[in-house]
């Protein structure tokens, strides 16, 4: 079944998915480079007018950039990182699954992460471009720096480092800088007043066991934003 089949209208009249359905979370390339190259197939957990939720299954074949020589992005010196030449390939969702948790407008998304057994590890907040909705999915941009929560509520900004080589590259503007700080001052903020959706209890939900997991379509890169279409 398609995410454009199971489309339905909330109270406030915008179009949501329901429970079960399948979609694109996506990523375009930072910098001049906009076309799409991170593509991960998810099931929907939830579709209101405050909140997608998402899960991304274990075993989920995704797509991802890495370098043309095949040196996989994070063994590469960062000096070099982002100037060498890349290409998009296919690969696994390795670990336990990952709940991906986000707010219209918001510059970031939450993700939670579980080791085995489903002991709770953490809240990643991705700071990120706020999502553009279309009807196969969600697309954003990455802004590199992330926030780590930890269950006792303590944080961490993480990736300073490239966020500092994207500057230094061009792959992040003077104003845009400014506007990623800002985001993350406001994320901090969400976490130390134990906002939504920290406070909210995803951190003991479960995937429905009969959820298949979703594959990733041939032509991931060529869907493009389009009129949606709805339930009767």
């Amino acid at each position: 079944m398609t995410a454009d089949m199971v489309e339905t209208r909330g109270a406030a009249g915008a179009a949501h998915w329901e429970p079960g359905a399948q979609v694109l979370w996506r990523y375009r390339a930072n910098g001049r480079d906009r076309s799409i190259h991170i593509c991960r197939p998810v099931t929907v957990v939830q579709d209101t007018d405050d909140l997608l939720a998402v899960w991304l299954a274990p075993g989920t074949v995704c797509a991802k950039p890495q370098l043309t020589d095949g040196t996989d992005l994070h063994q590469e010196p960062l000096t070099t990182r982002y100037t060498k030449p890349r290409t998009v390939v296919e690969t696994r969702w390795l670990g336990t699954g990952v709940l991906k948790l986000v707010r219209p407008g918001d510059p970031w998304s939450v993700w939670l992460f579980w080791d085995d057994g489903w002991r709770f590890r953490n809240w990643y907040v991705n700071l990120e471009e706020p999502q553009t909705r279309w009807c196969g999915g969600v697309d954003s941009e990455d802004h590199f720096l992330d926030l780590v929560v930890n269950p006792d509520r303590s944080w961490e900004m993480k990736d300073e480092d490239e966020f500092a080589q994207a500057q230094r590259v061009g792959l992040v503007a003077p104003h845009q800088a400014a506007r990623i700080r800002s985001a993350g001052r406001a994320a901090v903020a969400a976490v130390e007043s134990w906002g939504a959706p920290f406070r909210d209890g995803w951190e003991n939900w479960r995937p429905d066991p009969a959820w298949p997991v979703p594959a990733l379509p041939a032509d991931w890169p060529a869907l493009r934003e389009r009129p949606r279409t709805h339930a009767s």
